[in-house]
Order: C-alpha cells, then sequence, then structure tokens
C-alpha cells in the first residue's frame, strides 16, 4: 500500500515549512530517478552506482560516507547546474539550511579530498564563488 512516511512535522509548525519539505520531496523524488533507468554514473575516471553506493576512482573503490555519496550523486545527476550551499543542504539533509552551512563545506572538503587528484584545483566538484557548486563536465 505504500503508506509509509519518512519525515514528520512537530507542531506547533508553519504552513511554509510543511510546503518546503513536500517540495524538497517531490525534487529528491524526480532528481534521483534518472530518466533512462541507468543505475551507473560515469566521468572520466569517476564512477557511481547510485543503486549500490558504491564510488569508483580509477577502477578502485573509494569510500564515502552516507552524506558524501547523496552531494556526489546529486551533483552528478545534474552536471554542469550551478547549486548553491543551501540548495544542496536542503537536498542532501531533506531540511531547510539554517546556517549550516559549513556542514556541507567539511563534507565537500572530505569529497574532494577522497576523489580529486588535487583537491585545490578539482577536477569534478566546482566552486562558483558567490554562487555554489557544480558537477564539471558531462556524464558518459
Amino acid at each position: 500500500m505504500g503508506l509509509g512516511a519518512d519525515d514528520y512535522v512537530s507542531k506547533p509548525f508553519s504552513p511554509r515549512e510543511v510546503v518546503a519539505r513536500v517540495k524538497a520531496q517531490l525534487r529528491r523524488a524526480s532528481v534521483l530517478s534518472p530518466a533512462n533507468g541507468a543505475t551507473s554514473l560515469r566521468f572520466g575516471d569517476l564512477e557511481i552506482d547510485t543503486a549500490g553506493y558504491s564510488v569508483k576512482l580509477k577502477g578502485k573503490a573509494v569510500s564515502l560516507t552516507i552524506k558524501e555519496f547523496e552531494i556526489l550523486k546529486f551533483l552528478m545527476l545534474n552536471p554542469g547546474k550551478v547549486f548553491s550551499r543551501e540548495q544542496l543542504f536542503e537536498h542532501v539533509w531533506g531540511e531547510e539550511c539554517l546556517g549550516e552551512g559549513n556542514a556541507l563545506m567539511v563534507h565537500i572538503r572530505h569529497l574532494r579530498e577522497k576523489i580529486e587528484d588535487e583537491p585545490t584545483n578539482p577536477v569534478y566538484i566546482k566552486t562558483v564563488w558567490g554562487v555554489g557548486y557544480k558537477f564539471a563536465g558531462e556524464l558518459k
């Protein structure tokens, strides 16, 4: 029947918060379902299996935390599109960013350390200064 829940809002709540959470869920559902049904995404030496929650770099497994994986997956599913820290936080954590932008920046830094040859000069996850982050390049 599929009537389970994966989010809740405690009382008292504002209608704005409910609408924001519903929009986040809808966005997540549409973004996380690749249009062609593929579960594997590849760019250069980086490959991600969205169904198996695994990442390979140059054929070798890369160990990522769930949040790092979700950030990478979201960015790879939207190559070239720039997302603000708030948008990324809302997508990955499923809630509005209330001054928690530093947590996202730490996860991005750790992610770069794991998948980039030169984390200070990234190839995959680019910073668009004053705007946010994007996944560079086209998927194969």
